[in-house]
């Protein structure tokens, strides 16, 4: 039996989704809190990925970002890039959890070289309060099998359809549903370390 996550405020229930902004790219803004939350939403796909998984990165990004969050992803090309840039057009915060010791795509702010290959995935999975899986390959499917024994929430477009894995019809729907999973974890009601930011 799949979850229904009306647990995360999905579209069919669930409690009122404060401050989560739900206006793609091309839509005006709305108002959303002062500050960066302290939550890592992931966004994991395949390197090379179709332009439709592309397009729908991006605005997955771009909407994490204006929900304050940070991206954290594998720092590659496809659906980890098209993350990143959708984020940097809000002034996101992008972290790459990289296979290698290079650079990985340019809209990195932050570079976590591994040099672990796959298992890098064990690592960025385990770094997340909330996962958003967008088209993919066997890497994804690993990073969903991990998520999901570490009990972290998934929210899947046009990926994997697997128990366990709540299936959204937008991107916009996974963002909703990833902001309201992350912020409902433990770390969200821990007082963040350091001062608030701006």
């Amino acid at each position: 039996m799949r979850a229904s996550g009306d647990e995360y405020g999905s579209r069919s229930g669930g409690q009122p989704l404060d401050k989560v902004i739900i206006v793609p790219r091309s839509g005006s803004s709305l108002c959303i809190s002062s500050r960066w939350n302290s939550m890592q939403i992931a966004v994991i796909g395949a390197g090379d990925c179709s332009p439709e998984e592309y397009t729908a990165a991006q605005d997955v990004g771009y909407l994490i970002a204006a929900n304050h969050e940070t991206i954290i992803c594998g720092g590659m090309g496809g659906v980890m890039e098209a993350a990143c840039k959708g984020a940097k057009e809000q002034d996101g915060r992008t972290v790459g959890i990289l296979p290698d010791m290079g650079d990985g795509n340019p809209y990195l702010d932050v570079r976590v070289r591994t040099a672990m290959g796959y298992s890098r995935n064990v690592v960025l999975v385990q770094s997340a309060d909330a996962v958003i899986a967008i088209g993919g390959k066997y890497g994804t499917l690993s990073e969903i099998a991990i998520a999901l024994k570490l009990k972290k929430p998934v929210f899947g477009y046009k990926t994997w359809d697997i128990e366990g894995v709540f299936k959204c019809t937008t991107p916009e729907e996974a963002v909703l549903m990833a902001v309201r999973a992350a912020r409902l974890s433990p770390s969200y009601r821990s007082p963040p370390a350091g001062p608030e930011f701006p």
